[in-house]
């Protein structure tokens, strides 16, 4: 059995906002990481939250495994269904209106990481290796009235 720590940590403000970075999921999974070596009411609820809600499986799998090690029941979540950010096709559409008609897809990658870093950085992580081919998809049927 692991020995957790007892009292929060002493970067708990610093974690807590990062577990809420929304445009940075690697950051929320070391957050995770950090908090699973505490076991307080405030890091569990912060555990649990994660474990619920992140949009990212690799951060939401990593925040249940850390509450089963400290003896927490986790419920069983299911990953959200549809677009993970709502409006997603719309974004696309903005954006790529946003850029000359003769753009190329790196192009409008690099546009949307900038314009929407959190719609990029959440898409990235929970896609992994298939993110390139996904916003080449959708790029290539997304249609502007120009």
């Amino acid at each position: 059995m692991k020995n957790f720590k007892q009292e929060l940590p002493e970067n708990f403000n610093e974690l807590k906002k990062s577990i809420n970075r929304t445009a940075n999921w690697e950051e929320r999974l070391q957050a995770v990481k950090e908090l699973s070596a505490y076991k307080t009411d405030e890091t569990i609820k912060m555990l649990q939250y994660t474990a619920k809600a992140d949009l990212v499986t690799k951060v939401r799998e990593a925040a249940a495994k850390a509450l089963k090690a400290m003896g927490e029941n986790v419920p069983a979540y299911e990953a959200p269904k549809g677009d993970l950010i709502k409006d997603v096709k719309k974004v696309f559409v903005r954006v790529k209106k946003s850029l000359p008609a003769d753009h190329t897809v790196e192009d409008f990658k690099v546009k949307l990481g900038k314009m929407r870093s959190d719609i990029y950085n959440t898409y990235e992580g929970e896609m992994g290796t298939k993110f390139d081919a996904w916003v080449e998809e959708l790029w290539a049927k997304t249609a502007t009235r120009k």
